[in-house]
């Protein structure tokens, strides 16, 4: 198993949700499994499937209150909750449930009070020697789960749970290693996720490209010399030939969003210079991307269809940010640009504005299962957006209004996010 180790000498911070790893082997009619986990948000309660970040959990007091005990405390904590764990997770030998046995529990240390604390779990059990296929699977609290099957040199299986859904029986024997394709399809919706709902700073630099100008040439400029970048270290990052500490990275990354927020405000148009510093920060954002595959891995029987899938679903994601937003802005465009269709861009932004702070101030469980975490975060600034927009329409025959009253407004506020990113990730 070849996996993607970007962020050398960094964990995952305290508050970040990551994916549980499996390591399964089996021989002999003895299956021994080890799990990591993140212990102290299982003790807690924390629903690991609809939050990215146990801060907003509802129960986030009683997780940081578990972080607080030592790796013992935690250790005799989980030995208390193992019948209820054992109960959540599924085991299954050709269909059957078959029994399985703690076999110890290790807490290790945290490098510091900001990173994860990661548990190991030891399950072992016994099958027939005339088995044929396993599954697995746990309840959707848990969150994803990642399963490996090691010791198997003929196509072992590797898989990617979450939801609660089960894994497909797969042979004990290997060989049921999935094919290219399957790999392909399956990590585009990883890419996504990391762009829509989880990458907020992307979306955001993703956004300041899109308002130095709405016009398709500089956009498409930008965009393209953003994605060769960013699939470059990606998958240099992936091969293992560049490493760079997640504490470098992401406070670049928000430097980059106030950059080019801040350059929207001065410019009018493509400088000479920009579509370099795109193609420098887009090297920046591969390596953020790559944190990602550090978590879920890379199967070594399909590297290159799992990476050309993950790098097609962040650039699905990408384009419909931009999509969405040019429709969003598209009607105050065509005023600015001189349609006469004054009324209907009044009717029409008066419409969204009202149904977007209905979401913020409803903030809908649906909506916040949909995107894993608080509707106000998107809908708050597709007010503003098109509470701009009408204000633009009003002052149409000012000129360049649009640019005035919507992009440098929006492009002022994607600076600020950015800044305090930039402090929060290297101050606090």
């Amino acid at each position: 198993m070849i996996t993607v180790i970007v962020m050398t000498g960094t964990a995952a911070h305290a508050h970040e949700v990551f994916p549980s790893i499996l390591n399964l082997r089996a021989d002999d009619g003895v299956v021994m499994i080890e799990l990591d986990v993140n212990a102290e948000a299982m003790l807690a309660g924390v629903d690991l499937n609809s939050v990215e970040d146990t801060d907003t959990a509802t129960n986030a007091a009683d997780y940081d209150a578990l972080r607080a005990l030592s790796p013992q405390d935690i250790a005799d904590r989980f030995d208390a909750y193992w019948p209820q764990f054992i109960e959540n997770f599924t085991f299954l030998v050709d269909g059957a449930p078959t029994v399985l046995n703690d076999n110890g529990t290790i807490v290790y240390g945290a490098e510091d009070e900001t990173s994860v604390r990661l548990t190991r779990l030891t399950l072992v059990g016994t099958y027939p020697e005339d088995a044929e296929t396993f599954q697995i699977g746990w309840v959707s609290e848990y969150g994803t789960l990642i399963v490996r099957q090691n010791d198997i040199e003929n196509a072992p299986y590797t898989g990617t749970l979450s939801g609660g859904v089960l894994s497909e029986p797969f042979l004990i024997n290997g060989g049921s290693a999935q094919s290219g394709w399957h790999v392909f399809g399956s990590y585009i919706p990883i890419g996504f996720d990391h762009i829509v709902p989880k990458g907020l700073d992307h979306i955001l630099f993703v956004l300041g490209l899109f308002f130095l100008s709405a016009r398709i040439r500089p956009l498409l400029t930008q965009v393209s010399l953003f994605t060769l970048a960013h699939t470059l270290t990606l998958a240099l990052a992936a091969l293992g030939y560049v490493r760079l500490p997640g504490s470098v990275v992401e406070p670049l990354i928000a430097a980059s969003i106030v950059f080019v927020a801040l350059e929207n405000i001065y410019a009018k148009g493509l400088s000479r210079w920009r579509p370099v510093v795109v193609f420098g920060f887009g090297l920046l954002h591969g390596l953020g991307f790559a944190s990602v595959l550090a978590e879920f891995g890379l199967p070594e029987n399909a590297f290159i269809p799992a990476l050309i899938g993950f790098n097609v679903g962040v650039e699905v994601g990408q384009l419909a940010v931009i999509a969405v937003m040019f429709v969003c802005v598209w009607q105050a465009l065509r005023v600015d640009r001189g349609a006469n269709e004054v009324g209907q861009g009044f009717a029409l932004y008066a419409v969204l504005l009202i149904a977007a702070l209905a979401l913020a101030v409803l903030n809908p469980a649906p909506l916040q299962t949909l995107i894993e975490g608080p509707v106000w975060v998107f809908a708050a600034p597709l007010a503003m957006v098109f509470a701009l927009c009408a204000a633009s329409i009003h002052f149409r025959d000012r000129v360049d209004a649009y640019r005035r009253l919507v992009a440098i407004p929006a492009s002022v506020a994607i600076a600020a996010v950015g800044a305090y990113w930039f402090v929060e990730r290297v101050f606090l």
